[in-house]
């Protein structure tokens, strides 16, 4: 028999052998797909829930009886302690309150937090109220008029400390603590909404305070649907077919609109909140350790050793992981490592490049492990619109409406923070003269640059932020 003869024609054969070698190759791919799928991570093993995102599925729980002290201590301090820079006639009688009680907490024991090392939401709880417990200690106190460490007692320091290992967070008081673990459904039957929302802990207990909570805490749950489409994105197909992009390019237009609806609650702010109130009464207890610059008193944590090296901060919206993880997915640099244009400006590069980095530092571990995760991402989006021109207007749209949130907050920053620091006179039931004076002496009427509630030169980095989001659009600026 001629075996030559019977073979199929060398075209025909090639023409097979290539079919099957793309299909064993697409099947391979389809099958490492799947792999992938099924090997990657879920939002909840980030602690991050599809309907509440970043915040707690319920309320946390209170903590074990051995605790209370802790529990009852914040109770009694919520609304009836003062600023101690507050010389209003008013303020004696919580003036008095607060010496006796500070006393009674310099005189407790050092509790063991072993307890609650099994259950991550006490673990949580017990963060939030020593973080609270110690802004009320350290801001309730006399100003000293020099610039000697400011002690932290250890029966609050060393919990605080330990739990906050735990946890993967600064020891000291967070976005997290002031919104996401601070509020509770008003009507406890039904979940978390933007219009069922409370909050348990308020240091001045001025209406301007809770709606300043408020809108920080609408905006992360309108921000839950972000993180929806982000997680979705994640698991598209490897390959890249014309229903994918479809499907990326209407995300995205999505995406724009949420971050309108983001802005337009951050501006909500400004009728429900007084500027005068917010920042003589409210933002005073935010402040952490030397968060008014290099020469500002610094916290010592008695029975910590180097505590000077701790994050301490306090407090800002630049803690917000829902912001971080849409400036991961639409690939912002902030710390511009990437050479885009326009060029940054001197200003740009004066700013504190590192500071949405180390802002992470001071959110939840599991939360900080999300933004790792999608830092990693083989397939960025905006690497995927430079690839098709299909995606291109999509994806500038959500740059531009995150441009166009960012252009708003310098703007309200401007009137409640920058403009604040600048006057000259505050409206009644402010403590004034106290307030004035310290402004005075940091130099705040105009000869240094205003500062936000985390310690940074605000005017600068609101700035760099902007300007680093307008960088990434992909169509000329």
């Amino acid at each position: 028999m001629d075996v030559v003869n019977l073979l199929p024609s060398p075209p025909h054969f090639f023409r097979l052998f290539f079919r099957l070698a793309l299909s064993l190759f697409t099947s391979t791919l389809h099958a490492k797909h799947r792999r992938a799928i099924a090997e990657r991570p879920l939002l909840m093993d980030f602690d991050i829930d599809s309907a509440t995102g970043f915040f707690p599925t319920r309320p946390l729980p209170r903590l074990p009886d051995m605790f209370g002290v802790w529990e009852h201590a914040l109770a009694e301090a919520n609304v009836n302690l003062c600023l101690g820079e507050d010389d209003r006639e008013e303020a004696i009688p919580k003036r008095l309150l607060g010496d006796t009680w500070r006393s009674r907490i310099r005189a407790w024991p050092v509790l063991d937090t072993e307890v609650l090392e099994s259950d991550h939401r006490l673990l949580q709880r017990a963060h939030m109220v020593l973080a609270w417990l110690v802004n009320f200690y350290v801001h309730s106190q006399e100003p000293s008029g020099d610039s000697a460490s400011i002690v932290v007692p250890r029966s609050l320091a060393v919990p605080l400390v330990a739990v906050s290992s735990r946890l993967g967070i600064a020891p000291v008081l967070t976005f997290a603590d002031v919104v996401l673990w601070n509020c509770v459904p008003i009507d406890a039957s039904m979940p978390l909404s933007m219009d069922n929302i409370q909050f348990e802990n308020l240091f001045s207990g001025t209406e301007d305070e809770r709606n300043f909570y408020l809108a920080s805490a609408r905006a992360e749950l309108r921000g839950v649907e972000m993180l929806r489409i982000i997680d979705d994105y994640s698991n598209l197909p490897a390959f890249t077919d014309w229903n994918t992009i479809s499907r990326v390019s209407r995300d995205l237009n999505r995406l724009a609109g949420i971050i309108g609806d983001i802005n337009e609650i951050i501006q909500s702010v400004r009728p429900m909140c007084d500027p005068h109130v917010f920042y003589f009464d409210v933002r005073p207890w935010f402040e952490g350790s030397g968060a008014m610059g290099p020469h500002a008193p610094k916290w010592a944590y008695e029975g910590i050793e180097n505590s000077d090296k701790l994050d301490l901060s306090g407090p800002s919206a630049g803690q917000s992981s829902v912001m971080h993880a849409l400036d991961l997915f639409l690939d912002i640099d902030h710390a511009l490592r990437e050479k885009r244009v326009p060029a940054p400006s001197e200003s740009n590069r004066r700013a504190d490049l590192g500071f949405m980095e180390r802002m992470r530092r001071y959110m939840p571990g599991r939360h900080r492990q999300y933004l790792d995760f999608l830092a990693a991402t083989p397939n960025p989006v905006r690497q995927l619109a430079q690839r098709f021109p299909t995606l291109r207007e999509p994806y500038d749209n959500a740059v531009l409406a995150l441009k166009r949130l960012r252009d708003e907050h310098m703007k309200i920053a401007c009137l409640y923070i920058v403009t604040m620091s600048r006057s000259t006179s505050a409206r009644g039931g402010c403590p004034v003269s106290a307030m004035m004076s310290k402004l005075e002496a940091r130099g705040a009427s105009g000869s240094k640059s205003a500062r936000g509630t985390g310690g940074n030169e605000l005017s600068a980095l609101l700035k760099a932020g902007r300007d680093a989001t307008r960088r990434a659009l992909l169509k000329k600026n």
